[in-house]
């Protein structure tokens, strides 16, 4: 979900873009980029999932004048790339939004807060979670990370947005809508989640190395 209508005030939209970009520099801190270059397979990893994630993006609904729903793929970019890379992916993707004309520049930094930072943050903290209090199974780590963190991560997406019209919408009537939007968000969660955890169960039977953020020794070798 993002927004395709400034319905923010001017202060705010100022201000969620720079946190978004302060948390993307302190990603690109960790220089994410070393890996890319000294992979090529990565390279074309991280370039066609970039790419899809656009696609997919393409496919929305628009559930009012401000508010256009799609799936994110946040988690599931954190989960293969880990966070420093899966945002410098989803800022590409935002951009590439903004050039095509299908969202207007000013909402670059806020979108990139609610489809980037908030859903990547949510899901660290879950895999943190599990990677340092949950038993190292394979299904502990595909239902709790790719399911049930996706779903998560989602619902991160859609109260940010709707906690950045409760600080600053612009009329009453955007404000309405979405305190309306909030009652559903629940029904939005199981198709985030059941599409992360499907391509999730696929990379993990076949291409285990490819997800960053699972431990193939760890997790099926010592078993």
């Amino acid at each position: 979900m993002s927004f395709s209508d400034a319905v923010l005030a001017p202060w705010l939209l100022v201000s969620a873009s720079l946190v978004a970009f302060g948390v993307l520099v302190l990603a690109l801190l960790q220089r994410p980029w070393r890996a890319l270059l000294a992979d090529s397979g990565l390279q074309h990893r991280w370039l066609a999932a970039s790419v899809a994630v656009l696609l997919m993006w393409q496919l929305r609904a628009q559930a009012v004048d401000w508010l256009t729903l799609h799936l994110m793929f946040t988690a599931l970019l954190v989960l293969i790339f880990k966070a420093p890379l899966a945002l410098l992916s989803l800022l590409l993707i935002n951009l590439a939004m903004v050039v095509t004309g299908r969202v207007a520049w000013p909402l670059l930094g806020v979108n990139l807060l609610v489809t980037g930072v908030m859903p990547a943050l949510t899901m660290v903290i879950i895999w943190r979670l599990v990677d340092r209090f949950l038993p190292d199974n394979l299904m502990v780590f595909l239902f709790v990370c790719g399911f049930f963190g996706a779903a998560l991560t989602s619902l991160a997406a859609g109260l940010a947005a709707v906690g950045l019209m409760l600080l600053g919408a612009s009329d009453a009537y955007a404000l309405y809508q979405a305190l309306e939007y909030a009652r559903f968000l629940p029904l939005l969660m199981p198709s985030e989640a059941f599409i992360t955890g499907m391509l999730m169960s696929i990379l993990l039977v076949y291409h285990p190395h490819w997800v960053a953020t699972f431990n193939d020794h760890r997790y099926i070798d010592t078993k």
